[in-house]
């Protein structure tokens, strides 16, 4: 009974001081609002980058990259034979622990064209069928390359809904949807005609963006969100697998091979080898398997190495833990600020009750109910200042979202906002026992006697 009534007394007391109350919760809202809303950023930065790892083909998936001969030998450099189209059959053969091997071969700088409209897709590549598994497409209208095309270096390719959009028009402009099999494109010059289109890659905001301006009878349109501008671009994996064209590998070695630079014959160099391990449990054995072929087909030369998506995760974590330490610093900030005016106020306070605490402890409070008085005024300001902070903390998000607008959905989390209270309530503790010890000693005769 005792505590509720020193409650009542120190919500009173703020009450009574409405604006100052409010000028001290300051720095709590601000340090709580800036931890909540970097926190709800870091997660969707978190979550868009493994959802983009699962876009770009999966944990499974590790890339054969080129590198430099070892220095010890460096006198073989010369005759360091780079990825070949002969690695990927040894690899199929030799290497039972992948389950998927898929050579890729690019068109540098490629460019894309239908009539007057031109444009430069993510990448013109020659693949094999492989390459659905190992990417994970989906074939949306028509088929995919078959051995008579690659056998016959047909002049066909697969393209993504970007490549649609961009030649064809996009479903939302012509109020339906545009399927462009059997129609002729023309890259570097060379016509092409359009046997598949893959289904359209999104990101879940993207997604749940489009499915709400589908609510709305004005904005209704056919098919996905169309992608436009470099907002949506670089490094984005649903904009890169949207805007891929895939032609038949030996269409790209016939057709293309001066601008691939893969003239060795008939051993042709390829751009990449991407390949995916039967089980993460193996990836180990797994990629020592390949490295015990690959040294065998390029005769000791190790001019290559492996590149996984754990790589991949080690840097998306140094990302969102250097994200995450900035982002507390700034809230640890914020809030020490808010602590040290919470102390300052109190002591004003006290000094502005001096005659009030006399009072009260000459009709009898104790020391302790004083002490506990102040204290709770202190942490009651702290914990409504984390509050107003959670409410500003959703304003904040939306606002940095607007400036600065990504393809991550920011996730406010539950735990943070309880870390966030948790944290402001200390901060109020601390903060108050200098003033509440300092009121609690007041002699309440000199107290009286204060003027």
């Amino acid at each position: 009974m005792i505590l509720i009534n020193t409650i009542l007394i120190g919500l009173k007391e703020i009450w009574t001081h409405k604006f100052r109350s409010i000028l001290t919760m300051l720095g709590i809202i601000l340090g709580v609002a800036s931890l909540v809303a970097m926190a709800a950023i870091v997660k969707g930065m978190e979550n868009g980058m493994k959802e983009a790892l699962i876009a770009m083909g999966g944990l499974d998936k590790v890339l054969i990259e080129q590198q430099k001969v070892p220095v010890h030998q460096n006198h073989l450099r010369d005759m360091a034979p780079g990825r070949t189209i002969r690695d990927v059959y040894a690899l199929k053969e030799s290497a039972p622990l992948l389950k998927v091997v898929s050579p890729e071969m690019a068109l540098e700088r490629a460019l894309v064209a239908r009539g007057p409209k031109a444009y430069r897709p993510s990448e013109v590549v020659g693949v094999w069928k492989a390459v659905l598994d190992m990417n994970l497409y989906e074939l949306q209208h028509g088929r995919f390359f078959n051995e008579l095309d690659e056998e016959s270096a047909n002049n066909v390719c697969v393209i993504g809904t970007g490549v649609r959009d961009e030649l064809f028009g996009s479903p939302q402009e012509a109020g339906r949807d545009i399927v462009p099999l059997g129609q002729e494109i023309r890259i570097n010059d060379q016509p092409f005609t359009i046997v598949g289109m893959f289904k359209h890659y999104e990101s879940e905001m993207d997604r749940k963006k489009r499915e709400e301006g589908l609510k709305d009878p004005s904005q209704q349109a056919v098919g996905p969100v169309r992608q436009r501008g470099w907002g949506g671009r670089g490094w984005n994996a649903f904009w890169r697998k949207n805007n891929m064209v895939y032609i038949p590998l030996n269409t790209m070695w016939v057709r293309f091979r001066a601008a691939t630079g893969t003239n060795n014959v008939p051993d042709q160099t390829l751009t990449d080898i991407d390949v995916k391990v039967a089980s993460l449990e193996m990836l180990e054995p797994a990629l020592q398997q390949a490295r015990n072929v690959l040294m065998v087909t390029h005769q000791g030369i190790e001019d290559f190495n492996f590149r996984t998506q754990e790589n991949q995760i080690e840097d998306i974590n140094k990302r969102i833990q250097n994200a995450r330490l900035s982002g507390g610093i700034i809230a640890g900030l914020s809030l020490l600020v808010g602590g040290i005016g919470i102390m300052n106020i109190m002591l004003a306070s006290i000094n502005e009750r001096i005659r009030e605490i006399g009072i009260c402890k000459a009709i009898g409070a104790t020391g302790v109910s004083i002490f506990l008085q102040i204290l709770i005024e202190s942490v009651v300001i702290s914990i409504l200042g984390a509050l107003l902070g959670l409410a500003a903390s959703k304003g904040l998000v939306v606002l940095l979202s607007e400036l600065s607008p990504t393809q991550n959905t920011p996730v406010i989390q539950t735990q943070v906002m309880l870390v966030a209270v948790g944290f402001s309530a200390a901060v109020g503790i601390v903060a108050g026992l200098f003033p509440a010890v300092k009121a609690a000693r007041l002699n309440p005769i000199a107290a009286l006697r204060y003027e």
